[in-house]
């Protein structure tokens, strides 16, 4: 199965956020290179939020060309094979943590935002990770800085995406 076809059947199954969803699936199905960075009007990208529920905590980046603390993620790779596995694999080359483990029941949310020029749009499916208890984190050449924050910290440093995603993923929890 391709990663535009594992894309489509994603979303298909992806509960909530209908409008959204459904604005997502009319993307591909008039961009069928919609999946890739080369797609002028917008491209599905995948990201993940790094939490350790154990703690109370979530590793956010603090991205190199937005200058935002993000979770982590970007660009599909021709070498994924599925959305999660994009995912799964951003946020652990991002993170530097091994042992990251997909929180299960698919994407925690989506999240359409406008991004700087050449690309106009991110159609983003998140999903969150598990770190293990032991985690260490390595800041890659993506990042400016790579930290820790407590739930109630995160509000104070990201933007509203970043807050949507931790509740989400929290209630998923």
């Amino acid at each position: 199965m391709s990663l535009y076809d594992d894309a489509v059947l994603v979303l298909k199954g992806y509960e909530g956020q209908e409008e959204l969803r459904q604005a997502y699936l009319d993307h591909l199905a008039a961009h069928p290179d919609g999946m890739w960075k080369a797609c002028g009007d917008g491209h599905i990208t995948a990201s993940a939020m790094v939490i350790d529920p154990s703690r109370g905590r979530v590793l956010l980046t603090l991205h190199k060309k937005m200058r935002m603390w993000l979770q982590m993620g970007g660009h599909c790779e021709p070498q994924d094979t599925s959305l999660q596995a994009a995912a799964l694999r951003e946020a652990t080359e991002e993170s530097g943590v091994a042992g990251l483990t997909l929180l299960p029941g698919g994407p925690v949310r989506l999240d359409r935002h406008p991004i700087p020029p050449p690309c106009h749009c991110h159609f983003d499916v998140q999903y969150a990770v598990l770190a293990p208890p032991d985690a260490v984190h390595a800041i890659s050449d993506e990042s400016l800085d790579l930290r820790w924050f407590a739930y109630d910290e995160v509000a104070t440093v990201a933007d509203e995406s970043v807050v949507r995603l931790l509740e989400a993923t929290r209630a998923r929890l």
